[in-house]
């Protein structure tokens, strides 16, 4: 539709001094080539792949020194075993707190502007954390450094959104969804070596390479994807005087729009038992992630003595886990969904993505008493690595259905999957904490068993009940949001 012809209809208008405001605009048609659904396979997949890189770059970098634990405490004179899991996931910390700004920035600026920013405020501090003097230093550079690594988990669900619709994504947000899942578990197998090679020093040396090889590519690569910003832009061009998107939200200054927008995701996540169900139980399972880079160390290191480089060999186990499951999930949910949708007359529904993650979460149990166990009994080291394995596999099945099925429910896709990181983020911060601890007293098979008890009572019964009354919640948690946010 013409930005003209919507100027023409009472409730695409605005007067003001005599003068016709567009109040939204549109495109110009179903194929308008400035429609970033519309471009071309290689320009999506340029953009795309851009993104993903990024995502891949700054979760790599959450854990890459987890080998290194023990050499990071020596060289800052630190025994307390709090401050040195906290050394390591305060980074997580600071991917929760990101999202809740850096996505009301992209609905200001845009997708493209807020990843080039923030990717180059990662670099620095990346630098500052191979400089840092002190622990207290070190971690402070390494809150500061996932900051910037976040905006790609802000944003690029988002972005993925601007390029296909519910039906073409999946195999897109697999890709994207690799990166965070993927990069912490591959970081540790470089990071041993390094470590143990050159010092820990270099794994920030190196992954400032990486961070800059990435910010020149997505500068050459990366395009603005995000609607309402380019219907303005070309709006402008055209000489249309229009409503901005801070002023279409109902917001008179940008400061407004940004705080509004930054308690949305609490909103959001409180008054929908969708978000908040789902987010808890990803959240719940991406802290035992963390666990497992915290605790990885001590039981290969000192149960079964291998240095800090082959220690973070282990890692593969989980990583190949991953892998594995990234294709065997883009396959059953397009697979899935496009069956279903047949038998519900071409129409598809959110809740046809739930199949997959159901079989993830009786997966991720399984996995946990595998790896605990053997762990506890001191087996062949190959079965606590295989145990990681089948949890890593269970994990994506669950994690990446659920944060299309996100996507897919609500109008404010970013606000929710921001929701959804925060929550994820903060049990991935603090779990660590606690970790070492726990395994203490518990033991490997008993503390592990206490985590699978957990996936079990929260990770089973939470996507049944979606898959049964999603749709009647979604409808009552679309009121509900519609009245929360206005």
């Amino acid at each position: 539709m013409e930005e003209g012809t919507a100027a023409s209809t009472p409730e695409g208008e605005l007067e003001e001094k005599g003068e016709k405001i567009v109040r939204k605009l549109d495109w110009d048609s179903p194929t308008d080539p400035d429609n970033p659904r519309n471009w071309s396979i290689s320009k999506k997949w340029s953009s795309a792949a851009v993104t993903s890189l990024y995502t891949f770059v700054a979760p790599l970098a959450s854990s890459m020194m987890a080998p290194g634990l023990p050499e990071i405490a020596r060289a800052y004179g630190t025994t307390d075993s709090t401050v040195i899991a906290m050394s390591l996931s305060i980074f997580v910390l600071a991917f929760g707190v990101g999202p809740l700004f850096l996505a009301p920035l992209s609905e200001m600026y845009g997708r493209r502007w807020v990843l080039h920013i923030c990717n180059i405020f990662f670099l620095v501090f990346l630098v500052a954390c191979a400089k840092a003097p002190t622990m207290g230093t070190f971690i402070a550079f390494r809150f500061l450094s996932g900051l910037g690594g976040s905006a790609p988990l802000a944003v690029g669900g988002g972005l993925i959104a601007d390029l296909w619709d519910e039906k073409e994504r999946a195999s897109a947000m697999a890709i994207y969804s690799l990166g965070p899942l993927v990069g912490p578990v591959l970081g540790p197998v470089a990071g041993g070596f390094i470590v143990q090679s050159i010092g820990f020093h270099w794994i920030y040396w190196i992954l400032t390479i990486l961070t800059g090889v990435s910010s020149i590519l997505g500068v050459i690569l990366l395009r603005e994807t995000y609607a309402p910003l380019i219907l303005s832009r070309r709006a402008t061009r055209r000489g249309i005087r229009h409503l901005s998107t801070i002023e279409q939200a109902g917001h008179t200054s940008q400061w407004s729009f940004l705080l509004h927008s930054m308690y949305r995701p609490w909103i959001i996540l409180f008054t929908s038992i969708i978000c908040f169900s789902l987010s808890l139980y990803m959240a719940l399972i991406y802290g035992f992630l963390y666990l497992l880079f915290v605790t990885y160390p001590t039981l290969y290191q000192v149960d079964y003595g291998w240095g800090p480089g082959v220690s973070g060999l282990a890692y593969l186990g989980p990583g190949l886990g991953f892998f594995m499951s990234t294709m065997a999930t883009a396959f059953l949910m397009d697979r899935i969904y496009a069956k279903l949708s047949a038998r519900n007359g071409g129409v598809g529904q959110p809740e046809f993505r739930i199949p997959v993650a159901i079989i993830g979460a009786i997966v991720v149990p399984i996995g946990l008493f595998w790896y605990g166990w053997s762990a506890q009994a001191h087996t062949h080291w190959i079965m606590p690595i295989i145990g990681g394995g089948i949890f890593s596999f269970g994990m994506m099945l669950t994690f990446f259905p659920l944060q299309v099925y996100i996507v897919d429910t609500f109008e404010y896709a970013a606000s929710a999957l921001a929701a959804a990181t925060v929550f994820r983020c903060m049990f991935g911060f603090g779990f660590p904490l606690f970790g070492q601890q726990m395994f203490s007293r518990l033991g490997n098979g008993g503390g592990n068993s206490l985590l699978a008890g957990l996936a079990i009572v929260l990770g089973i019964p939470f996507p049944v009940f979606i898959w049964f009354k999603g749709a009647e919640l979604r409808a009552r948690s679309k009121d509900m949001e519609t009245e929360s946010l206005q």
